[in-house]
């Protein structure tokens, strides 16, 4: 390397002619010295240290609910791992042999090779079954993580822009995730998983016109067929998960890009990220905490046993295993199935199946199409185009958090019906009743939940507005000389003054004067009704709160008495609109 080439490097990171150290000193030994010329020929030519620099202090800030996408991403490299582990030993066949391996149980039954090769896996290759179940263990945390994940970005608005592309990154992960559960867990061909493929081969032939075709398609015939398994193999091992690598990939390149979102406090404004670097620190902590995701994953894959096929035994199309459940992020499907009432229409000399079409297509298509929608739909209700950067707290949102908890209430719901044959039986109910109640549920608990979250949130942010204009309770109660009582309140401390205070007070949208400058009326369509109209509803009775700069701060003797201060309705300021003015929408709707 020459000696023009190494300043030019040098010159490049800022940093004085000679390198990092400044060239080799008499104090700096030869071989530090050649290990330092070998990295500048690397990134002479790969320019890694150019291109990294601004990346490798990058600024994270630091709050526990970051963490909830760390275990879905640390939960989806241990699957890698230990996926990669079981496809050496597992043969995805249907191809039927005799079992003559160590469970002595089941030895001399008919089986397929997938279902062999599974016990093979569980009792006769080392540490087989603890991987086996660290991979499905791994599996739930994954998909019940991202589904957090999710719903804590919901909550906290950080879908909105620059991030809608990403929130719909996330959520094409989350349903790849809950259709690769499932082809993972169809693979072992047990009793259990066959009867889940059964339900997903009913799903299949009820979606008209094309429906047969697509069963063709996945079972190479008429059900059970014998090209589901290896199909389903190749879906499992390779064609999803690198689409998922892919939007993991993606996902995370867009964090950096547009950098991560915080929580509102002091110094924290929507043009910069209060936290610690990537490296060292940040890069520190991930590390620490995927060993400890790893390893509490393993704990659970070697202590709690899950899946045990052996006791299912090999799946066989004339058998059902009795109270058959699927995983759990299946159970929503699961229980609306078996709410839906006996609905078929026949014209024609065809059937339409809704008792199967609408609960396990249309009303999941519905639930997760709004999921996904989300970002463009609330921004066209609320007006708002700006880029977001400072999070809400789900308190001062309370529309949208009573909409997340409707859905998840629309879900639990569902989720609960799916085993209302165990509640039956364990609890000595009747099945007819159940069934009932979850139909009558599923409509009502939604409301409801929507209704008591929203008051909710609105009383929270009551008494947010009293601690910022009175302070903090302390349960002292003083005497005053006329004979009186008042409880004292301690001052707030800055931080807590601007985490209280610092969100936005939103205004609705409203339709604008009847007519324009020029006396011409306006023309008002459906549309842009619509829009004002749920603008209303989305900010309607909204709690107004004193600026934190409006809260006067109590001198030292302020904590032995009240905390005099403005009242609530002296200092309430209306915050401006989303637009920085005013809001009105005046064009023509789009």
């Amino acid at each position: 390397m020459s000696a023009s080439n190494s300043t030019a490097t040098a010159a490049a990171r800022g940093e004085p002619p000679g390198g990092a150290s400044g060239g080799i000193s008499a104090g700096t030994s030869g071989s530090d010295g050649k290990g330092v010329r070998r990295v500048d020929a690397v990134d002479e030519r790969l320019g890694i240290y150019r291109l990294g620099r601004p990346y490798l202090r990058k600024v994270f800030p630091d709050h526990w609910s970051f963490m909830l996408g760390e275990i879905a991403l640390y939960s989806f490299v241990t699957l890698l791992l230990t996926g990669v582990f079981l496809t050496f030993f597992f043969h995805p066949s249907s191809e039927q042999v005799v079992y003559d391996g160590s469970y002595v149980p089941l030895q001399h039954v008919q089986m397929s090779q997938a279902y062999k090769s599974t016990l093979d896996i569980s009792f006769d290759v080392r540490g087989g079954l603890m991987i086996r179940q660290i991979h499905h263990w791994a599996a739930l945390i994954f998909i019940a993580a991202l589904f957090v994940h999710m719903f804590r970005h919901f909550f906290t608005g950080s879908f909105r822009k620059p991030r809608e592309i990403n929130w719909l990154f996330g959520f094409l992960l989350l349903v790849l995730a809950l259709l690769n559960g499932f082809a993972g867990y169809s693979l072992p061909d047990d009793l259990l998983s066959g009867t889940g493929l059964r339900i997903a081969d009913g799903v299949v032939l009820a979606i008209p016109v094309v429906g047969t075709y697509l069963q063709f398609f996945l079972f190479g015939g008429e059900f059970p067929g014998d090209q589901v398994i290896p199909r389903l193999f190749t879906l499992h091992v390779l064609l999803v998960p690198a689409l998922m690598v892919g939007l993991v990939t993606i996902h995370l390149i867009l964090v950096f890009y547009h950098k991560h979102t915080q929580f509102p406090g002091p110094g924290r404004t929507e043009n910069n990220v209060v936290g610690a670097p990537f490296v060292p620190v940040y890069l520190a902590k991930a590390g620490g905490f995927f060993f400890l995701v790893f390893g509490a994953t393993a704990l659970l894959g070697g202590l709690v046993q899950i899946n045990p096929i052996w006791s299912y035994g090999p799946y066989h199309p004339a058998q059902v295993s009795a109270g058959s459940q699927p995983d759990w992020y299946l159970g929503f499907l699961e229980g609306a199935l078996r709410i839906m009432p006996n609905w078929e229409i026949s014209a024609w000399g065809h059937t339409l199946s809704l008792n199967i079409l609408l609960p396990a297509v249309i009303v999941p298509g519905i639930m997760f199409t709004l999921i996904a929608a989300y970002p463009w739909i609330e921004a066209w209700i609320t007006g708002d185009d700006r880029e977001h950067h400072l999070l809400d707290r789900p308190r001062n949102m309370p529309v949208r958090t009573g909409l997340g908890v409707a859905w998840i209430a629309a879900y639990g719901v569902l989720w609960v019906c799916g085993a209302n044959d165990i509640i039956a039986t364990h609890f000595h109910l009747s099945l007819n009743t159940i069934t009932w109640a979850g139909r009558i549920a599923f409509f009502v608990a939604p409301v409801i939940a929507y209704q008591v979250t929203v008051r909710w949130a609105k009383g929270l942010q009551l008494r947010d507005r009293d601690k910022l204009v009175h302070g903090r309770e302390t349960g002292i109660v003083k005497k005053l000389p006329d004979g009186g009582f008042v409880e004292v309140h301690a001052p707030l401390d800055a931080e807590e003054r601007h985490r209280l205070a610092a969100h936005e007070q939103y205004e609705p949208l409203a339709l604008g004067p009847p007519v324009d400058h020029n006396g011409v009326a306006r023309r008002t369509t459906l549309g842009r009704r619509l829009r004002v109209g749920l603008s209303r509803w989305y900010f309607a009775d909204q709690v107004r709160k004193p600026s934190a700069e409006s809260v006067p701060v109590p001198g030292p003797s302020a904590g032995s008495a009240v905390i005099a201060g403005p009242s609530p309705e002296s200092a309430l300021v209306a915050g401006p609109s989303p637009a920085g003015e005013p809001a009105r929408d005046d064009g023509p709707d789009a």
